[in-house]
């Protein structure tokens, strides 16, 4: 189960059990809508995404301490290509 789309989308669910299902504060079984959890997309996945691919910071910090302004200019040119590839939703 995708426990974040639950969570986002019934905000009355506090534990979840693969096995069992989903449960609001008093223990009541809450009816979950599956087909609106696996159509559910998360709103901040770009966030990894983008994290994972992004040069490493030193390489900017390089640039910076050798006055290395190609090497500035390339680094930034590097991030904005991976935030192209990846926009905020």
């Amino acid at each position: 189960m995708n426990h974040k789309a639950i969570y986002k989308l019934y905000s009355n669910v506090v534990t979840i059990d693969d096995g069992s299902g989903a449960f609001d504060k008093d223990g009541n079984k809450v009816t979950i809508d599956m087909l609106a959890v696996n159509a559910w997309v998360d709103p901040e996945a770009y966030i990894a995404k983008r994290q994972a691919e992004y040069p490493p910071f030193t390489d900017y910090l390089d640039g910076i301490a050798k006055g290395d302004q190609a090497q500035i200019a390339k680094y930034i040119a590097d991030c904005q290509a991976v935030k192209a590839k990846y926009p905020k939703t």
